[in-house]
């Protein structure tokens, strides 16, 4: 009894391994491959399960993702001359695992990505090398042009690994070591050229501005000068109206107004000392009553056969008048004396 029952035991161990074994699970993300002594048995795209003879038949599953690859950096040389230093990525995947099977074999994505990798770096040297690239071109809105080419041209190679090449990008495009110094100073020396060239038309623009300024500031003044010559004309021109209208009025008054503003102006400050002669009309304001109808003569005095007196210096008074003193000859002391009489205006 308990050797039948540990037979069924055993039988069944073995079934539950051998059905374990015939089964396998294909991923949403794989593609498997049945081989059978290293042929294709079968071909699993779709996920689920599958069966398989155990002991006998292997699965084989690869990524069925897009997949990236770095390529080796690698130095182009353009129509120009100009070498370059280029690094570029792949995105790829698998798209015929039948095809990529037999071209890899068992060495599976490794292989397949060398195999790639070497696709990549000819078609890159071919494309940006040809006759029609420079090195200009390369770095300029053309670049994904020429990406495009190098992607179309390997994917025509790729088919026959079972690949589909999706894009191509350049990542980096740079000069050679040896030569960077020399490139960046060409750009600092052109750099420095332009900025002259700016600073100069710079200046250039600064002078014409200070110049239109000036040139402004000269016709403005000249304008303004003009402007206030008129008008001083115009209020002199007025002045002297007034002052012949008010001539024309009153004569007498014109007189005695002018009189007093020649006082003004010749007794101004310390000058206060004259010589005069006692008939001279400068001072007829300053007699009482005034010439009256002969300005040229001195009251209480007799013009004919008289000798010609001599003014002393007139002196300011304590009320900030003039004080006029006028010596006789003796013979007529008395008519001199009542003319010498001092006037206050």
């Amino acid at each position: 009894m308990r050797r039948s029952a540990t037979a069924i035991l055993v039988a069944l161990g073995v079934v539950l391994v051998l059905l374990l074994s015939s089964i396998f699970v294909v991923d949403e993300r794989e593609k498997a491959l049945v081989l059978q002594f290293g042929q294709i048995r079968q071909v699993r795209e779709e996920p689920g399960l599958g069966l398989k003879i155990p002991f006998i038949q292997d699965v084989v599953k690869y990524d069925d993702r897009i997949l990236s690859l770095d390529t080796e950096t690698i130095e182009v040389t353009p129509s120009d001359d100009r070498r370059l230093v280029v690094d570029a990525f792949t995105r790829y995947r698998i798209a015929d695992v039948v095809r990529f099977r037999q071209a890899v074999g068992a060495g599976g994505i490794t292989t397949a990505e060398n195999l790639l990798n070497n696709i990549l770096n000819a078609q890159i040297r071919a494309v940006l090398g040809s006759d029609q690239v420079t090195s200009d071109t390369i770095l300029s809105t053309d670049r994904r042009a020429l990406m495009n080419r190098i992607r179309e041209g390997a994917q025509n190679e790729a088919q026959a690994l079972g690949l589909n090449v999706v894009d191509v990008r350049l990542k980096a495009t740079n000069l050679p070591a040896q030569n960077l110094e020399a490139t960046f100073a060409r750009m600092r020396a052109e750099r420095e050229r332009e900025a002259a060239d700016e600073i100069a038309r710079g200046n250039e623009a600064a002078q014409r501005i200070r110049a239109t300024a000036d040139r402004t500031v000269t016709e403005t003044i000249s304008e303004a000068e003009r402007d206030a010559q008129i008008t001083r004309g115009e209020a002199d021109a007025e002045a002297n109206r007034v002052f012949a209208d008010a001539y024309g009025r009153d004569p007498e008054f014109f007189q005695f107004y002018r009189s007093m503003q020649a006082y003004t102006s010749a007794l101004r400050g310390s000058n206060s000392t004259m010589v005069l002669t006692p008939n001279n009309e400068f001072f007829d304001y300053f007699y009482q009553g005034g010439r009256g109808g002969d300005a040229g003569a001195v009251p209480g005095a007799s013009s004919a056969g008289a000798p010609e007196a001599s003014a002393a210096p007139a002196t300011p008074d304590a009320t900030g008048g003039v004080t006029v003193t006028v010596d006789e000859p003796a013979s007529e002391a008395s008519a001199a004396d009542e003319a010498a009489q001092p006037a206050t205006p």
